[in-house]
């Protein structure tokens, strides 16, 4: 949540007009409860979006997440039916260290964007842009990063809000 990407994808939102809620998932920094192999954290990402529609019923609606983020968001639109807007900082696309993407049969179709690094530690380019062609979503590659978008957070924060406008 206070990673440098994390903060200036919030800041290229909040510069657009977005209201921003940012939440670690259950049992990570201050936050209760104990980790539940992702599916208790599919829960997490609906609670929040619960309490952003009923702090802002006038706003309209979007979900971003990076790496498991993306993942427990999008399992989420798959579990919930959501056809918000979904951008997906470099979900980890068949690593066995995250609950699986969902298959693109759960998915209500929606406008969703995925960026990746050419050089992500935990998915390829060719892994990601197989999925989101199955689902229908566009892909950024940003050329010379990795999973963490060192010193191109930015450029990330830029692509997420366009992504979502």
């Amino acid at each position: 949540m206070n990673a440098p990407l994390m903060i200036a994808v919030t800041r290229a939102l909040v510069e657009r007009g977005f209201a921003v809620l940012r939440f670690n998932y259950r049992g990570v920094g201050a936050s209760t409860g104990a980790w539940d192999d992702g599916r208790g954290e599919v829960d997490d990402v609906a609670a929040a979006a619960a309490l952003a529609a009923a702090t802002y019923p006038d706003l309209p609606q979007r979900v971003a997440g990076w790496s498991f983020g993306a993942v427990m968001s999008l399992r989420w639109q798959a579990r919930d039916g959501s056809t918000l807007p979904w951008a997906g900082i470099a979900p980890p696309v068949g690593s066995d260290r995250t609950p699986p993407m969902p298959e693109p049969p759960e998915l209500t179709p929606a406008p969703r964007m995925i960026i990746v690094g050419d050089r992500d530690q935990f998915t390829t380019v060719a892994a990601v842009e197989a999925y989101a062609a199955s689902i229908g979503a566009s892909v950024e590659v940003l050329q010379g990063s990795d999973h963490f978008f060192y010193f191109r957070e930015a450029r990330v924060g830029d692509h997420v809000a366009e992504a979502l406008v």
